[in-house]
C-alpha cells in the first residue's frame, strides 16, 4: 500500500494568519521598527500570561537568551553549569560561550529529563549552576532538582524553549530558576517569527540582560558593560503577541491530539506525564524499541506521515562538544538517542490526519520495521 497521493502531513508546522500580518503591516507603517513599544507590551504581556508575572526581557533569539541570562548571572570561565545531553546543542553551547564549563549528566527515562540523581552525583567544588531542559514540553522535576541546588549552594536556571505554558506542581516553568529561556523559533508552540524570551528572578538580574542585549547600555552612548546585539525587533514583538493571545488554545489543541495518539497508538511508547504535571506537547515523542529510522522512512514513504527524531547524536558525542566529555557514559540518554520518535501533534491537525498517523505507525510497528 502506498499514499503518495495524500496530502503530506509534516512534523510540524507554524500558524501565520492574518492576526500576525495585520501586527506587522501596523508596525511597518508607525516607522519604528527597531525595539520600541510593541517589544515592552510584549515582555509584560508574556510575564502577565505565562509566567506568574516574572520580569521577562525579550531577545533575538533563544540562544541569546541563554547565554544573556547565563552572562548576567555571573557565569564565566572557571565555573561549571550542570545540562542534559540529550537535548539540541544550544543549551551546552551557551555555557561554552561564557567560558565555563558544560558538565553533561544523564536523563531519567520516563520523561526524557534531567535525572536528579546524576545531577547530584555530578556536583564539584566548581558547580556554580544546575540548567535542566524542559523538553518537549514536559516539566523537569523542580521539586527534586530545586532542592539539590539550595542543599548545595548552586543557582537554579531553565532551558524552556519548548514548554511554554508547561506547569510543574501548579506552578509555571520559567518561575523557578533564578533565569529562564523560551525560545520564539518558528516550530515553537508559539512563535514571533524568530526570538527569545528571558524570564528573571529579579529586576536587578533583568537590568543586565537589558544591558547584555543593547551593547552594555541602557541610555544610548552611556555603556555601562561590554555588551552584545541581541536585541529583539517591533515587527518580531508584534508577531509574538499576536500568537501570545492564540498559544493557550492551542496547547489544549495539542493536549487533546496527544489524548487521542496516546488511547489509539500501539506497540510504542507513548509519552508519560508525571503527576502534578502539565505537559504542553512541544513534541508527542514516542519511543520504538526496534528499527526506528526504518520506521521515519515507512512513515513518510507509505503514509506521507512527517516525523522527526530529536535527537539522534547525544551532545556529548558532537564534534563541537565531545571534549567536555571524554569517555563519559550516559545510557539512558544513548538509547533514549536510539528510539525516539516524535509524531505529528501540532494544532491543524485534523481528524482524518490524526487517523492517518495512527494508522500508519500501527502498520508499520505492527508489521515489525
Amino acid at each position: 500500500m502506498t499514499s503518495t497521493s495524500r496530502e503530506f502531513i509534516p512534523p510540524a508546522k507554524p500558524i501565520i494568519g492574518a492576526d500576525e500580518r495585520a501586527a506587522v503591516d501596523a508596525v511597518l507603517a508607525t516607522g519604528q521598527v527597531a525595539s520600541g513599544p510593541e517589544v515592552a507590551a510584549f515582555e509584560q504581556e508574556f510575564a502577565d500570561q505565562l509566567v506568574g508575572g516574572r520580569t521577562c526581557v525579550a531577545v533575538n533569539s533563544g540562544t541569546s537568551g541563554l547565554h544573556l541570562g547565563l552572562l548576567a548571572a555571573g557565569i564565566g570561565p572557571g565555573d561549571e553549569v550542570i545540562v542534559p545531553s540529550f537535548t539540541f546543542a544550544a543549551t551546552a553551547n551557551s555555557v561554552a560561550l561564557t567560558g565555563a564549563t558544560p558538565v553533561f549528566v544523564d536523563i531519567e527515562p520516563t520523561y526524557f529529563c534531567l535525572d536528579p540523581r546524576a545531577v547530584e552525583e555530578a556536583i564539584t567544588e566548581r558547580t556554580r549552576a544546575v540548567m535542566p531542559v524542559h523538553l518537549f514540553g514536559h516539566p523537569a522535576d523542580m521539586t527534586a532538582l530545586g532542592a539539590i541546588a539550595q542543599e548545595h549552594g548552586v543557582a537554579l536556571f531553565e532551558d524552556a524553549a519548548q514548554a511554554h505554558g508547561a506547569t510543574w506542581q501548579g506552578t509555571p516553568v520559567g518561575a523557578f530558576g533564578s533565569f529562564a529561556m523560551f525560545s520564539l523559533y518558528p516550530t515553537k508552540n508559539m512563535t514571533s517569527g524568530e526570538g527569545g524570551m528571558v524570564s528573571c528572578v529579579d529586576e536587578d538580574l533583568a537590568r543586565q540582560v537589558r544591558l547584555l542585549r543593547n551593547q552594555g547600555m541602557e541610555r544610548q552612548y552611556a555603556n555601562e558593560v561590554i555588551g552584545l546585539n541581541n536585541r529583539m525587533t517591533d515587527i518580531h514583538a508584534a508577531i509574538g503577541r499576536a500568537q501570545l493571545r492564540k498559544v493557550a488554545g492551542w496547547t489544549q489543541t495539542r493536549q487533546r491530539n496527544a489524548a487521542f495518539l496516546d488511547e489509539h497508538l500501539r506497540g510504542v511508547t507513548v509519552p508519560v506525564v508525571a503527576e502534578g504535571a502539565t505537559h504542553v506537547y512541544h513534541q508527542y515523542t514516542i519511543r520504538v524499541a526496534e528499527g526506528r529510522d526504518e520506521v521515519v522512512r515507512r512513515l513518510r514513504e507509505e503514509f506521507q506521515v512527517g516525523s522527526g527524531v530529536y535527537y539522534p547524536i547525544p551532545n556529548h558525542r558532537l564534534e563541537s562538544l565531545k571534549k567536555f566529555a571524554p569517555d563519559l557514559d550516559l545510557p539512558e540518554t544513548e538509547k533514549a538517542a536510539l528510539e525516539v520518535l516524535s509524531l505529528p501533534v501540532h494544532p491543524s491537525l485534523s481528524g482524518d490526519d490524526l487517523e492517518r498517523i495512527v494508522e500508519a505507525v500501527n502498520t508499520v510497528v505492527g508489521a515489525g520495521a
